[in-house]
C-alpha cells in the first residue's frame, strides 16, 4: 500500500511540475536589445569537416531594415570551394530577432530548412518530424549569435563574468536551450591588432551531444563578433577570426 501511495504521490507531483519543467526547457524572455547596424564581416577560417582539416575565408552579411533582418554566412576553402552556407531571415519584434526561415548547407551534406511558422506558432524541420511551439524569442543557429549581440548592446553593463543568457535555438532537426555564460574580458588578435572582447561560451551538459559555441564580442566595435568557434559532438568545428568590417 505504501508503494502504491508513493507512486500516486509521485505521479501527482510530476503532473504539477510538468508545465514548469517544460517552460524552463523552452524559455521565452523579453530583454532590452539594440540591433547593430548593417555590415559585411570578413573572417579567416579554420575548420574540420568529416576528417578534412581546412582553412579559408568566411563572410557574414548582416542586414537590418524596416523591422526586418537577414543573415547570410558562408565559409570557403581554396580546395573545396564553399563548405558551409547558412541563411536566416525574419522580422524584429518585441523579443528581438524573430526568424521565419533558417537554411543550412554543409560540406557533403544535403541542404536543410527549418521554418518558424508564425501563423500556426510552430517550428518545423525539413530533416525530422519534430515540432515545437513558438512562444516568442526563439532563434536559429545563425541568428542566435546576433540576438546575443543585440542583447549585449541593449544592456552592456550586465555582461559581467558569470552572468548567463538563455535562448531557445533551433537547428536542422530539433531545438534546445542554449545557455551562454560570460567567461570574462579577453584580448583577441585580429587583423587590425589586439582588441578587448567579452568571451561567452555555450557548452552542452556532459551527457548532451549538442554543439559547443564560443563567441568573443568586441564592445569597441559595436559588439560585433570578432571570433567565433562552433564545435559539434563528432569533432567537426569551424573557427572564425575577424579580418575586417564594412558597415553598410
Amino acid at each position: 500500500m505504501f508503494t502504491i501511495k508513493r507512486a500516486i504521490a509521485c505521479s501527482l507531483l510530476l503532473s504539477l511540475l510538468g508545465p514548469a519543467l517544460a517552460a524552463a526547457e523552452h524559455p521565452s524572455v523579453k530583454r532590452a536589445f539594440n540591433v547593430p547596424p548593417s555590415a559585411d564581416l570578413v573572417y579567416t577560417i579554420k575548420l574540420s569537416q568529416h576528417g578534412f582539416q581546412l582553412s579559408g575565408d568566411g563572410t557574414i552579411n548582416w542586414r537590418v531594415s524596416d523591422n526586418r533582418y537577414s543573415i547570410v554566412a558562408e565559409s570557403r576553402s581554396p580546395l573545396f570551394g564553399k563548405v558551409l552556407d547558412n541563411k536566416s531571415e525574419g522580422a524584429i519584434d518585441d523579443y528581438g530577432l524573430a526568424p521565419t526561415q533558417f537554411n543550412e548547407k554543409r560540406f557533403r551534406q544535403e541542404p536543410s530548412t527549418t521554418t518558424f511558422q508564425r501563423d500556426t506558432k510552430t517550428i518545423v524541420f525539413g530533416d525530422s518530424q519534430e515540432s515545437y511551439p513558438l512562444k516568442g524569442g526563439e532563434q536559429d543557429r545563425a541568428s542566435a549569435p546576433w540576438q546575443l549581440v543585440a542583447v549585449a548592446r541593449g544592456a552592456p553593463d550586465k555582461f559581467t563574468a558569470g552572468s548567463e543568457w538563455t535562448f531557445f535555438v533551433a537547428g536542422r532537426r530539433d531545438a534546445e536551450r542554449w545557455v551562454f555564460k560570460v567567461v570574462g574580458q579577453e584580448t583577441v588578435r585580429i587583423a587590425q591588432g589586439d582588441v578587448s572582447a567579452v568571451h561567452l561560451v555555450k557548452a552542452p551538459p556532459p551527457d548532451d551531444k549538442g554543439q559547443q559555441v564560443d563567441i568573443w564580442l568586441a564592445p569597441s566595435l559595436d559588439w560585433y563578433p570578432v571570433r567565433l568557434r562552433f564545435v559539434d559532438n563528432n569533432g567537426d568545428f569551424v573557427e572564425q577570426t575577424l579580418e575586417r568590417i564594412t558597415k553598410q
